[in-house]
């Protein structure tokens, strides 16, 4: 690939050949990339790993340096994460991150990149990682929960004003904790009764329970805040339990075309989706990123693969604007920045370093009316939800 070095490893591959761990390029950049390439999330984390790739390929040098990319498997778990990105700070000097899976491995890598002052992207979704917990290092993507349940439960709640009652389904941990809380808060104000909420864990399987819970309670909308497999399972219980035929359902945080693919039209039409991404949207930013998918992959772009393509992207362009691969001149360089993103023109705010991006509320169509295989939504409405800066709980040092 002429000057290209585009270096992959990845923690479980090496320990499965019993290779050793590349040693760092000299010469070049580093960027690794934090994916949960197994475990509970391995799908979205091979999803999300082929992002950071496209994204470092299509570059392939910045400044005059080579691009290498450097895999992290997480394993979906926070810890062996942690442990993973002081090895590599350790031994590699590796200074530039992106990636996490859950927003619990994103707050607590956020912090250790912090204490060496080094550059983490993240499309994880609490809003602690720009807001309680937000520091100098840490850079999210992806609209946090106080903009996901806006510009879904909200304007819901506005189209069809006769929902009177809703019942939750919540993964009990810090991101579906922060899900449910501006839920109560939209459905407080828009004077919807919250009839009920079951609470799971992050390992949970089986929701027949919850769902029949759902179905006693009598809602007028199932707002469903898991995510992933979970929220899948959850979807197809309750067509199995006929809810679609007696309340709305709303799936807030969905993960997007793989996801929607793995249902099938039958489960997804007339339910109501929220996303970071579709790959029908129509912008210069996101017709280059669906080109360059096709063109590697033969697919359309799913969401994990958005997030962490744009995410990795992002410091690539950074170092560009810094002249620079000093992570303190390339944290300067990203603060304020605007960018044509994947959602259009999006900024990345300085003062708590989130990007002002969209987030979509979609309706599932029937087959009938799709017009190719992967068109299974339309877009009801999209928009932009963030606390300004007065209402933040984002205090950088």
């Amino acid at each position: 690939m002429d000057r290209r070095k585009f270096l992959v490893t990845s923690t479980a591959a090496a320990a499965a050949l019993n290779l050793p761990t590349l040693a760092k390029a000299s010469g070049g950049i580093d960027i690794f990339g934090l994916k949960s390439v197994s475990g509970n999330f391995a799908s979205y984390g091979k999803f999300a790993n082929q992002g950071s790739e496209m994204a470092v390929e299509a570059a392939g040098s910045v400044i005059g340096k080579d691009l290498n990319y450097r895999l992290l498997d997480s394993e979906g778990n926070a810890g062996k994460a942690v442990r993973k990105i002081k090895e590599a700070i350790e031994k590699d000097d590796a200074r530039f991150f992106n990636g996490a899976t859950l927003s619990s491995t994103g707050l607590a890598v956020g912090k250790e990149v912090a204490s060496v002052g080094g550059v983490f992207t993240t499309p994880v979704g609490a809003d602690e990682v720009t807001g309680s917990e937000c520091n100098r290092s840490t850079f999210r993507w992806s609209t946090p929960t106080f903009g996901a349940v806006e510009q879904t439960l909200r304007p819901l709640l506005e189209l069809d004003p006769s929902i009177k009652s809703a019942y939750t389904v919540t993964p009990q941990y810090v991101f579906g904790e922060a899900l449910l809380t501006n839920t109560k808060n939209v459905l407080a104000d828009k004077g919807v009764e919250h009839v009920g909420n079951s609470y799971h864990s992050l390992s949970e399987k089986e929701f027949s329970g919850y769902i029949t819970n759902a179905a006693a309670a009598k809602p007028d909308l199932l707002i469903l805040l898991n995510f992933g497999g979970q929220s899948s399972t959850s979807l197809r219980q309750a067509m199995n339990f006929g809810l679609k035929n007696k309340m709305k359902i709303l799936v807030v945080w969905s993960a997007g075309l793989d996801q929607y693919k793995s249902l099938g039209s039958d489960i997804l039409e007339d339910v109501y989706l929220g996303a970071q991404y579709w790959h029908e949207v129509q912008n210069p930013g996101n017709a280059r990123f669906v080109e360059l998918c096709r063109s590697k992959y033969g697919v359309n772009p799913v969401y994990p693969m958005a997030g962490d393509y744009i995410g990795t992207k992002i410091i690539i362009d950074a170092i560009e604007k810094a002249g620079s691969d000093d992570p303190a001149a390339v944290i300067s360089a990203m603060e304020g920045m605007t960018y044509e993103g994947l959602t259009g023109e999006e900024t990345i705010r300085a003062f708590d370093h989130q990007a002002i991006k969209d987030y979509y509320l979609l309706k599932g169509k029937s087959k009938s009316a799709m017009s190719d295989e992967d068109n299974f939504v339309d877009v009801i409405s999209s928009g932009k939800s963030f606390p300004d800066e007065n209402a933040s709980l984002c205090k950088m040092s």
